[in-house]
């Protein structure tokens, strides 16, 4: 597959603070894996999250847990159930116990923060592999 085009998605990181999404997108990098390149979108608040959602297609959302006003787990229940066909979520939460927040939240994958760039780029690769394989991320109403 070395010789093949990688296919390209459209990452959205989602933080209120830039720095937190800098280290989301160097973790994560341009080339999570060789047959995957992302690009990112970038929003500061769930309006923003919203308006890239409305516009263009998502492929995953990498949602930070941590930030105010509006957290990446209620962002993402949010988008579950606005959405008929939302894109795979990936919450970064702060603390492993949260993880049942994040099974409520209808989340696809999380990671815990500091962001590990070799579990990173797995979590990503995978999401993006499923999606492109037809699965059906948790919320959809549509299958």
């Amino acid at each position: 597959m070395s010789d093949a085009t990688p296919t390209k998605y459209t990452v959205l990181l989602y933080s209120d603070d830039a720095a937190v999404r800098d280290r989301f997108r160097l973790a994560i990098g341009p080339r999570p894996a060789a047959d995957l390149a992302v690009e990112f979108a970038d929003a500061s608040s769930w309006e923003e999250c919203r308006r890239l959602l409305d516009d263009y297609e998502i492929d995953l959302m990498v949602l930070e847990g941590e930030a105010t006003p509006a957290g990446g787990l209620g962002i993402a229940r949010q988008t579950k159930d606005e959405y008929p066909s939302p894109p795979p979520t990936c919450v970064v939460i702060a603390r492993a116990a949260d993880r049942w927040l994040a099974a409520y939240a209808q989340v696809d994958a999380t990671l815990l923060a500091p962001l590990d760039p070799v579990t990173t780029g797995q979590t990503v690769a995978g999401l993006l592999r499923a999606r492109r394989d037809g699965a059906v991320p948790l919320g959809s109403l549509t299958a």
